[in-house]
């Protein structure tokens, strides 16, 4: 089951406290300067647009930006035609705290002032004095302005959140790859020692029984073609471990672990068939791939969960899949990452598909060799 965020837990009580302020209208308990179906629609009106500018704020963010200036001018109309509705202004204290999500730094600042002289006027419709008129516009200033500051402070702790996990990410998927890189460097050395160095003295001593063994001596000849022989499985085996030495990749399974570990506010679980096994070359780029999806999952798919599965296929290729739990995209539209995640998957002879429809999916397919 799907863990609900503390920001969707604030949203549901802004939304029923603007219900609550709203509902002595409604009910016929507090009056209004028009029709009270005209003001129910302007109310609707508001809590609608809000609310779409709050769903859209990340994957449209042009058309989240008119619904709230839509629901900010609403806000105004529906404070000015019930101006003896009590708390009723506290609608505006949350338009202003919306701002922080889906409009530019410089208009929560501007949307809190044209609230506090929408709130100035309205208390002045009800006959108040100017003193009343002051007070409730500094009190309302000062519950926009702490507000305002309490969500930019969540905001700002949620990115921080967020970059410390692909910093972390980042820093195990470098540290993997640079350990491999070191063993590759060392498996390559020893490989070219053994070659120059041994190889080359096998080599040699095969010559010289090679010569040996056509000369004369029948009692010498069963012992010079035993160690000849001797010598040929010796050059064999010594050039079969440099061939293994130079292909032999790093353990897939133990590389992704190493990468997916404690990455915070997300639960990462990866499965590898035990039938799997990629070269060098291969690992490294699902070592990358993988790394990409979980920053992207943290970046954009306000996921909790996050599964991988790698598998053999009948055609013994490798197939790569992830699905995570968050809100997908159904018309997805690729960015940097996911276009170098193609690229890379592509650049080894693979392909890739992309799913935004359910949470969101990546199924590749690689050569295994």
């Amino acid at each position: 089951m799907r863990r609900i965020e503390p920001d969707v837990w604030a949203g549901l009580a802004a939304l029923l406290v603007c219900l609550a302020v709203g509902t002595p209208i409604l009910l016929g308990v507090a009056e209004t300067q028009v029709p009270r179906p005209v003001w129910g629609a302007l109310f609707v009106a508001l809590l609608v647009t809000a609310l779409i500018a709050a769903l859209w704020e990340e994957c449209r963010p042009r058309q989240a930006w008119v619904c709230y200036g839509a629901a900010v001018v609403l806000g105004w109309l529906t404070i000015l035609t019930a101006p003896g509705a009590g708390w009723l202004p506290i609608l505006l204290v949350f338009t202003a705290a919306l701002s922080a999500y889906v409009a530019p730094p410089w208009a929560g600042p501007v949307v809190i002032v044209l609230n506090v002289v929408v709130i100035a006027v309205t208390v002045g419709l009800t006959g108040s004095t100017v003193a009343e008129i002051g007070l409730s516009a500094l009190l309302y200033l000062l519950i926009q302005i702490a507000t305002l500051l309490s969500v930019l402070v969540t905001i700002r702790e949620q990115r921080m959140r967020r970059e410390l996990g692909e910093a972390h990410l980042e820093l195990r998927a470098a540290s993997v790859i640079l350990a491999d890189t070191a063993r590759a460097h060392e498996r390559l050395r020893i490989a070219r020692e053994l070659h120059d160095l041994m190889g080359h003295q096998l080599t040699a001593l095969t010559l010289e029984l090679e010569v040996a063994r056509h000369r004369d001596g029948a009692g010498a000849r069963v012992h010079i073609e035993r160690a000849d022989r001797v010598a040929r499985d010796l050059l064999r085996d010594v050039r079969a471990t440099v061939g293994q030495l130079r292909t032999d990749a790093p353990d897939l399974r133990e590389a992704l672990a190493a990468v997916v570990r404690d990455i915070p506010g997300l639960d990462i679980g990866v499965w590898i068939d035990d039938d799997v096994c990629p070269t060098e070359e291969v690992t490294l780029a699902l070592i990358r791939v993988v790394q990409e999806i979980v920053t992207n999952t943290i970046r954009h798919a306000d996921a909790t969960s996050l599964r991988i599965r790698i598998e053999s296929t009948p055609e013994r290729d490798v197939r790569f899949t992830s699905v995570d739990d968050g809100r997908g995209s159904p018309e997805l539209r690729p960015g940097n990452g996911l276009r170098g995640l193609s690229e890379r998957i592509e650049a080894i002879g693979g392909d890739v598909r992309l799913d935004g429809s359910d949470g969101f999916r990546v199924t590749a397919t690689v050569p295994a060799r």
